[in-house]
């Protein structure tokens, strides 16, 4: 198996016809999006979700165009000359100052079971140690991994291999917004509810970073990362006098704008209990109704300590898949 020692590929192959090689570009990436799709089946992925869904070979193309070094950083599974599966490596330092290197892998049901999928993960790991050693991060460096629970052989290869769980998260949909409920409390006579100006899009921010204050396992999100990303049409947000008490930021998926996003949801700890998560969701979703989605999705924390589900499930989202997050130590 010849492949370019950059990358950290070497002879990995345990059976003929298989050949592990860089990414080369948009020349795959149509290969890699039959990939997830041949995928999706078996291991029970939601086509629609707003987590990890079924992408396209355009969704593939942005993803892989975000990676630092994609052509080192991104290795495709070969056999026999088709395209089986591929493994790509991202990280990132989180608030606590831990850095995550997460590699994430993905091969066709049929090509299973016969070592290529440990072969990827080994791939991944040693290419993984050399970035450690280039980034001078081994004292807070781990490595991560992701999996649906419904993925059951990503899930015990991971567990075999030392893995363990350290949180999940899980997703819920709103299947209809044509049946919203109306919102039948009474705020505070301070609080009012409405779009957000650009004048208070720090503000905005600054809410949700303080929700996350006490939250393990968080990216750090600088102000220029959330303005870059941007799509304030369904922002809404609750002031309390001049202050603003809580936000719903909701948007419109890119690729299919059918579908709504609720991306956040964040009530000041001061400012709680008085009605206003359930105000700004349904403020929210009125507003992506308005624009065109037929229906809403929306993920947090099965550790959520703020009873968020009951408010979820009580406007009428219903949970879907759970995704499970994985962690192991990196000995250098």
């Amino acid at each position: 198996m010849g492949v370019n020692s950059g990358s950290g590929l070497g002879s990995l192959g345990r059976l003929p016809g298989y050949l592990f090689r860089p990414y080369h570009g948009n020349g795959d990436h149509g290969a890699m999006a039959a990939v997830r799709l041949g995928c999706a089946g078996r291991d029970g992925i939601d086509a629609r979700s707003v987590v990890e869904g079924v992408p396209t070979a355009a969704e593939i193309a942005e993803a892989s165009a975000k990676l630092d070094d994609p052509s080192e950083n991104q290795v495709l599974v070969e056999h026999n000359g088709d395209i089986v599966g591929y493994m790509t490596i991202s990280w990132w330092q989180e608030r606590d100052g831990t850095w995550l290197y997460l590699h994430r892998g993905y091969l066709l049901p049929e090509h299973r079971g016969e070592g290529i999928g440990s072969d990827m993960l080994n791939w991944a790991e040693t290419r993984i140690r050399q970035l450690v050693q280039q980034h001078g991060t081994a004292q807070t460096a781990v490595f991560g991994a992701n999996a649906m629970a419904s993925e059951e052989d990503a899930t015990e290869l991971l567990l075999e291999t030392g893995y363990r769980r350290v949180f999940s998260l899980v997703e819920l949909e709103l299947a209809d917004l044509r049946r919203l409920p109306e919102h039948d409390g009474q705020l505070p006579v301070a609080i009012r509810v409405g779009a957000v100006e650009p004048s208070s899009y720090h503000a905005a921010w600054k809410t949700v970073i303080d929700s996350y204050a006490d939250a393990a396992f968080t990216e750090k999100w600088t102000f220029e990362s959330f303005l870059a990303t941007a799509t304030p049409t369904c922002w809404r947000a609750a002031w309390d006098g001049l202050h603003v008490a809580g936000v719903a930021l909701c948007a419109i998926r890119r690729h299919d704008r059918t579908v709504g996003e609720v991306e956040e949801l964040s009530v000041r700890a001061e400012s709680r209990r008085l009605g206003l998560g359930r105000a700004l969701l349904l403020d929210g979703l009125r507003c992506l109704r308005e624009h065109g989605a037929v229906t809403a999705r929306l993920y947090t924390g099965t550790a959520n300590p703020h009873r968020s589900y009951d408010l979820y499930e009580s406007v009428g989202f219903r949970r879907q898949n759970e995704y499970v997050r994985y962690r192991k130590p990196i000995h250098i």
